[in-house]
């Protein structure tokens, strides 16, 4: 008898009854083949597990010309009640090392398992306070050598094999069920770096993890036409950075070109417009940010609820088990609240505020003095956190929201016309939040839950914008600073600057890298925009702005990340930076400065306690123009006015990964007991070009 090429027919129920401890009745599934199947077999996803079921539990009852036909039979008890998708497939090879991506044929169908009702008490609102939330979930995979796009290798065939829900059908099967419970606003914004998209696509076309990522857009390309009742995306993908930069420490040019070039990527795969709410890589903001934001068309930024909360005046700082530093007072020039609350049955360092969980403009004074505005959607940090664990269940939503909801209505700080409303956000493929149950399970309890309960409604951040426009005329400020899980997202972006403080860093060796390798490829494109290796160049450039490149400082393969890439662009572009010689239109590259101490004259860090920090402040940064640098000053303001003082070049940073070219690093000292302090730094090359960077602020005590 021949091999299969199709499954001809699949009878499967629908739905079936658990019995009183929740689990699934003993029952069969039975399939029809044009052909014998070497190697069928049955997988259920869910309940954050896989069940399969092979061997002696699928029999072959019929063979003849017409086809084989199967029956595999499932034991009582093996799964839990909820939505399960049942994948029924075959390889038609018996020897599974030799198979590749064409030799496998699959197909789904879901099953419900319909687990007894609880009795539910009835839950009302009060005064018609609601608090609204949406999730956001993300997905990324870096390119795991920066200089070779094309390097692949077991470990990545097995972190990629054990995502292949995360990357195809779990978030489609999530938006299902928000659809199926009648949630009029229900979807989730998911967040997909285009150094995912793309080895995926390469996954697909070359039948890499035996060939499981055949079709992973179809079902996402069938969801992203779902609406909510405002006929907004039910499925939103969010803006972001193509290659996962960290957006706060990279040029704003290269702001802009990663979102771009991740537009046009979500145009080309998905069928569909990105969103023009940015989920920017590791939710790191800085205000700085807005005006590349604005020129890249975005309109609001996701950010994580902390960095508001330690923008207010008499915030109440929790001390080490924060874990960070106490903000800088030049940061907190927001208005004191009075509702701090603090979370049970969940980890939660500090305090919260439910009264600013909501969307409001936050705005950025440059230079020159021209205000930028853009709208910041809060993502709550330890509420998201939790639900990061698993989604519902782990994170107890009846209980955990609740204490927020009674705060608000505590406090009389409801505003109808602007209620609450905040994101849980996690990674998507990752640990709990990555789960299938998290997807499949997990959500189906949540959305029977918000059947039961007036008091929240899940909405997607198009909806409540639509619905609840917040005020530009209450532009507020937001400190700097990232999501916990990057060594609790500090301010100082430290996961990014480890061993700063040390005579060698070698994420600081990086960012010298980096920022001599952009001024490079800037000025070839700014004069030579034809150049035939440009565009490989600039590719170079973007990747090398990954933000995992920094994340595990002390190994040697991520050290020389940055560095492999940038030497390979040197070696594209060296003979055009030649070739510009005293044409050069191009500014220096400004990298962002940073200042130690933290807090001049506050508190820095001890040995597992904070001590006193100098008064004495020092502001650092990395410059590059390969025409040379004439001056670097440093324009510091205070209220006694503006003041001038010229930056010390301290020549190239030391590499220690063999960079071809590194910035130079410079440095100035500012005055003890200046006070509240704005200052930028302005630069000139050799041409008289000049950069002039942003306006940031410190605290000099």
């Amino acid at each position: 008898m021949s091999l299969f090429t199709r499954f001809l027919n699949i009878d499967i129920p629908q739905q079936l009854q658990c019995n009183a401890q929740g689990k699934n009745p003993a029952f069969s599934i039975s399939f029809q083949a044009d052909g014998e199947i070497p190697f069928p077999q049955v997988i259920f996803h869910g309940q954050g597990t896989q069940k399969i079921i092979k061997d002696e539990a699928i029999r072959c009852i019929k063979g003849d010309k017409t086809g084989c036909s199967y029956v595999a039979e499932i034991p009582e008890g093996l799964l839990g009640g909820g939505d399960i998708t049942v994948q029924i497939e075959g390889c038609r090879k018996a020897d599974l090392s030799q198979a590749g991506g064409g030799d496998w044929i699959k197909e789904f169908r879901p099953l419900t398992l319909i687990a007894p009702k609880p009795a539910t008490p009835k839950i009302e609102s009060v005064d018609g306070v609601k608090v609204y939330f949406g999730i956001h979930k993300h997905m990324h995979q870096p390119y795991y050598r920066a200089a070779d796009p094309n390097y692949w290798d077991g470990e990545k065939e097995e972190i990629f094999g054990s995502r292949v829900g995360n990357y195809t059908g779990f978030v489609p099967m999530a938006i299902r069920q928000y659809i199926e419970g009648n949630l009029p606003h229900g979807g989730l914004s998911t967040s997909w770096s285009g150094s995912l998209i793309e080895q995926l696509n390469r996954a697909e076309a070359e039948g890499l993890c035996g060939g499981r990522f055949s079709g992973w857009k179809n079902e996402l390309r069938e969801m992203v036409s779902a609406k909510t009742e405002l006929g907004n995306p039910r499925l939103a993908f969010s803006a972001f950075g193509y290659f996962h930069p960290l957006m706060p420490l990279i040029p704003p040019r290269n702001i802009v070109r990663q979102i771009e070039w991740h537009r046009q990527l979500i145009r080309d795969q998905f069928g569909v417009e990105a969103s023009r709410v940015l989920f920017p890589p590791e939710t790191a903001f800085h205000v700085r940010m807005i005006p590349a934001l604005k020129q890249a068309g975005i309109e609001a930024v996701i950010y994580d609820s902390i960095h508001r909360y330690r923008a207010c005046r008499d915030y109440p700082y929790a001390g080490i088990e924060e874990g960070m530093l106490p903000p800088n007072p030049a940061e907190q020039i927001n208005p004191p609240v009075d509702d701090w609350l603090q979370l049970h049955n969940v980890w939660a360092g500090s305090k919260i505020s439910p009264s600013l969980l909501r969307p409001e403009y936050v705005a950025y004074e440059d230079p020159t003095g021209e205000v930028h505005k853009i709208i910041a959607v809060p993502a709550e940090r330890y509420i998201g956190n939790e639900d990061a664990r698993g989604g519902f269940g782990a994170l107890q939503y009846p209980e955990v929201l609740g204490q927020v909801y009674e705060q608000i209505v505590k406090t009389g700080h409801f505003d109808p016309q602007h209620p609450p409303f905040f994101l849980l956000h996690s990674d998507g493929d990752n640990h709990g939040g990555g789960a299938d149950s998290y997807y499949g399970h997990n959500t189906g309890q949540m959305v029977r839950w918000l059947q039961q309960d007036p008091r929240f409604e899940l909405t997607t951040i198009e909806d409540y914008l639509q619905q609840f426009p917040p005020d530009p005329a209450q532009a507020i400020h937001i400190e700097p600073g990232s999501w916990s899980g990057a060594d609790n997202g500090d301010p100082q972006f430290m996961k990014w600057f480890s061993r700063y403080d040390q005579a060698y860093s070698q994420d600081l060796n990086s960012w010298a890298v980096l920022t001599a390798f952009q001024n490079l490829v800037h000025t070839v494109e700014d004069n030579f925009p034809d150049y035939p290796a440009l565009p490989q160049a600039i590719r170079l450039m973007l990747t090398a702005e990954t933000s995992c490149y920094w994340y595990w400082t002390g190994q040697d393969v991520w050290d020389g990340q940055v560095t492999e890439a940038a030497n390979l662009g040197w070696q594209r572009l060296g003979s055009a930076a030649r070739d510009i010689a005293g044409n050069d239109r191009t500014g220096p590259t400004i990298f962002p400065p940073w200042v130690t101490p933290e807090n001049p004259g506050g508190q820095r860090w001890g040995q597992g306690c904070l001590q006193p920090a100098p008064k004495e402040a020092t502001v650092h940064t990395f410059i590059h123009d390969i025409s040379g640098l004439k001056r670097v000053t440093l324009i510091m303001r205070t209220e006694n006015g503006e003041k001038r003082l010229k930056m010390t070049n301290h020549g190239p940073y030391p590499s220690q990964t063999g960079a071809s070219v590194s910035a130079d690093y410079y440095t100035a000292q500012l005055p003890p007991g200046g006070g509240d302090v704005r200052y930028y730094i302005e630069s000139e090359d050799n041409h008289g070009n000049i950069t002039v960077g942003a306006l940031e602020r410190i605290f000099l005590g």
